[in-house]
Formats: C-alpha cells, sequence, structure tokens
C-alpha cells in the first residue's frame, strides 16, 4: 500500500495503529494523518526505540495493510 493510498484511507487505519502503539494518543495519531516519518518520530520518542527500530516498526505495520 502506498503513502497516499495510507493517508487517504488514516481514518480506518488508525484503530490497528492505536491497538499496536497504546502509547501513542489520538492527537498523535490525528497529527500524523499516515505521515511514516512524523509516527515513526513519535515512536522513537514515545518507546525510546532508536530511529532504525521506529522506521522498521512503521514499515512492518504497512506491510501488513496489503
Amino acid at each position: 500500500m502506498n503513502k497516499d493510498i495510507i493517508a487517504g484511507k488514516w481514518t480506518q487505519l488508525k484503530g490497528k495503529a492505536q491497538a499496536k502503539w497504546g502509547k501513542l494518543t489520538d492527537d498523535d495519531f490525528d497529527v500524523s494523518q499516515g505521515d511514516s516519518k512524523y509516527l515513526a518520530g513519535k515512536l522513537q520518542e514515545r518507546y525510546g526505540w532508536d530511529r532504525e527500530r521506529a522506521e522498521t516498526e512503521v514499515k512492518d505495520f504497512e506491510r501488513t495493510l496489503h
């Protein structure tokens, strides 16, 4: 699924993302609107992960959406 599709369906996908990353708030998801870089940054902030781990988490999540 490409970035445009993710952004377009973000409201529907947000629930899955919230279930996966419970430390992120509704505001985090609302602001991100499916932006993978923003989401990875928030994962780093909330979970204390390094950049590579956060980006991998987001990419893995995107793959589950196919």
